[in-house]
């Protein structure tokens, strides 16, 4: 039999909390309301009435509701969001087109992953609301060209979100390529100057950053409206792997024999554990993620299986040193590059390297159900991993880990995103 999951970390289901019905009010500048109406959805399950299961993951709690009387019209109401004091609360300081809905929940999402970097100088590049590379460092200027550099091909029409104020030399770096929003909880002097000249940037001072560590556990409402005009309300996810001591010992027993990672991580690997662990909560499901040395090497995000992700993010740690040596080297992107020859010592360089995999930590937002996934990044060098665990087959990865010599640890909370 496999071994229990530590009831204090995993649970089955959250327990159902909201209540049977709900009113969404809208009020506008006159006065006037529209107010949206809802009912809760059960279904009888062995003689009682039971709703959603759980959220996303299963530490949150969720209900679906459906509309009362049918959709209602709110065409001509100012919708106005609840106050808060991180994007809703945003200085507009410049802009030439006024933000969007993406670029908004791009902002959002990094601060979802800045919020457990907080001790750090730390930068979040998003795009399409997954990162594409993520840094923390000894200052804010090497956090930002790590994060960059990481990959500089999707980082272009982004989102650059920083945790530390941005002075006048950082702003010449990020006005040198393109993006569409940048983020920060403060502007020094000149740098305002230096992004006047994109007319169509996104500039916006996060005065409520100051306190984003506040916001490391805790949960909001997330809702999801569906096609009929019913939605999903659920509590948003709040990691609860935020210290060395919550990482927990890879072990399960199966047919009475117990199984366990013989070698524990170094401390710098437990701090690139963390570090993976804050990333993964911004990236789709599924998803797989290298990183080394508080730099994400290959995202992996949004596939159907467990395999094919991990293999994505290791072709896509390839395809980003590649980009990066080319550019740095030559001052070219890598699909610019026409020079066959600088081109064949730079791919045969990133194939010595291994894309730099060696030495990395591999990290998983659910279980491998299989020895499959996890091997693909143990062939590549990576020495420590971090996933859920809870899987029938954990031996499997447990041996395999053992087989090369990689540490891993699970978090008995999955981190699920759709």
């Amino acid at each position: 039999m496999e071994a229990k999951k530590p009831a204090a970390q995993y649970k089955d289901f959250a327990p159902d909390v909201f209540p049977v019905s709900m009113d969404i009010v809208f009020r506008d500048e006159a006065g006037r309301a529209t107010t949206l109406s809802y009912r809760k959805v059960e279904w009888t399950v062995d003689g009682q009435k039971r709703g959603l299961r759980y959220g996303e993951n299963p530490d949150q709690s969720a209900a679906l509701y459906a509309p009362v009387g049918g959709n209602l019209s709110i065409a001509d109401a100012d919708l106005v969001l609840p106050s808060g004091d991180l994007v809703t609360t945003a200085e507009l300081l410049q802009f030439g087109k006024h933000p969007g809905k993406t670029n908004l929940t791009d902002v959002d999402s990094a601060l979802s992953i800045l919020r457990y970097l907080d001790e750090q100088p730390a930068c979040a590049i998003m795009k399409h609301n997954n990162p594409s590379g993520v840094a923390r460092a000894d200052s804010i200027e090497e956090a930002y060209h790590q994060a960059y550099m990481a990959d500089r091909v999707a980082a272009f029409g982004g989102a650059v979100v920083l945790n530390r104020q941005l002075n006048r030399e950082l702003a010449l770096a990020i006005a040198d390529s393109y993006c569409e929003v940048v983020a920060a909880p403060d502007y020094g002097p000149g740098a305002l100057d230096v992004f006047a000249a994109k007319k169509n940037l996104r500039v916006m001072r996060l005065p409520g950053m100051e306190k984003l560590g506040r916001y490391a556990p805790a949960r909001n409402l997330d809702f999801k409206t569906l096609l009929d005009g019913g939605c999903i309300v659920q509590a948003s996810f709040a990691s609860a792997i935020r210290k060395a001591e919550d990482l927990l010992p890879a072990e399960t027993e199966h047919k009475g024999q117990k199984y366990s990672v013989r070698r524990e991580p170094s401390a710098r690997e437990i701090q690139d554990m963390l570090f993976g662990w804050a990333v993964e909560s911004a990236v789709t499901s599924n998803s797989v993620i290298y990183v080394k040395n508080g730099v994400t090497l290959g995202i992996g995000a949004g596939e159907q299986d467990r395999v094919g992700v991990a293999i994505l993010a290791r072709d896509k740690a390839y395809r980003k040193l590649e980009d990066r040596l080319c550019w740095q080297r030559h001052g070219l992107a890598w699909n610019e590059c026409t020079d066959q020859a600088a081109m064949d010592a730079i791919a045969s360089e990133v194939k010595e390297r291994k894309a730099d995999l060696p030495g990395s930590v591999m990290v998983s937002d659910a279980f491998f159900p299989f020895r499959d996934g996890i091997e693909v990044g143990l062939k590549q060098g990576v020495s420590a991993v971090v996933q859920p665990g809870g899987a029938m087959r954990d031996r499997d990865s447990i041996d395999a880990c053992n087989e090369y010599g990689a540490a891993m640890k699970f978090t008995y909370q999955r981190s699920f995103r759709h």
